[in-house]
């Protein structure tokens, strides 16, 4: 059963600066939970149902310095950041690592995208085509928000996220940078090697003109029908299927 103070400080996790002050977030439901449970990483708590817990019994046995909590599911209302609760939610400590900007490869740049789910997509995308290194502009949706760490799925297990100013990555960097712009070259008549930085700007703005600046190629993925954009995860993953895969 949760005490007070338990559901006060994991019901504290759905909000960034408690996220920060604590270095903690939540990871929610049956198959996000085993890939963390999977990992290294630092499980502070396993909140589980008993039937959850007796059917992953090992898994949750490699975390011996995890706090194991059994609850009914429906105890589980009390802290989910879900609109349906699942039979599990985990307490992970955000990794303490010092991280080194990417030099070579692909790596797709992010500036002010807001929207949690386009942000976990993004990583689970990246994961998906085997993308190391994901470098946010400092204003972009916190990476370890509740609905981030759902829909990527596992993605941050395998993908670096990085928080840096934008103009002072791509003027350090040697690497090809491909700008999302609605006026760009046709994507399809790119030629594009095996490294490069793929940019993505805000859900309705779109990237500034200092970001477009900066960019070696502008490109656009051509359309067939009457849409006026598109959402920015769905971008991309066309953009890094078309650039990464050739």
């Amino acid at each position: 059963m949760l005490s007070k103070t338990q559901i006060k400080y994991i019901r504290s996790l759905t909000q960034q600066k408690y996220r920060k002050e604590h270095q903690a977030f939540i990871a929610e439901g049956d198959k996000i939970a085993k890939e963390w449970l999977m990992s290294d990483q630092v499980i502070e708590f396993v909140v589980a149902t008993d039937d959850w817990l007796a059917q992953n019994h090992e898994l949750v046995n490699k975390h011996s310095k995890a706090t194991i909590i059994n609850i009914k599911s429906t105890e589980l209302d009390r802290v989910t950041a879900l609109k349906t609760p699942n039979q599990v939610l985990l307490v992970v400590k955000i990794p303490d690592v010092q991280t080194v900007l990417p030099k070579d490869g692909w790596v797709i740049g992010l500036s002010t995208i807001q929207d949690p789910g386009n942000m976990g997509t993004i990583i689970r995308i990246a994961d998906w085509f085997g993308v190391k290194n994901i470098v946010c502009s400092a204003d972009c949706v916190d990476q370890y928000n509740p609905k981030v760490i759902q829909s990527a799925m596992g993605g941050h297990l395998r993908v670096q996220v990085h928080v840096q100013e934008l103009p002072t990555f791509l003027e350090s960097t040697d690497l090809s940078v491909y700008a999302a712009t609605l006026g760009g070259e046709n994507i399809h008549k790119i030629s594009a090697g095996n490294k490069g930085i793929i940019l993505i700007g805000n859900e309705s703005k779109g990237l500034s003109d200092e970001l477009i600046a900066l960019a070696s190629h502008q490109v656009t993925i051509p359309k067939g029908g009457g849409a006026e954009s598109l959402n920015a995860a769905v971008s991309t993953g066309i953009l890094t299927a078309l650039l990464t895969q050739r």
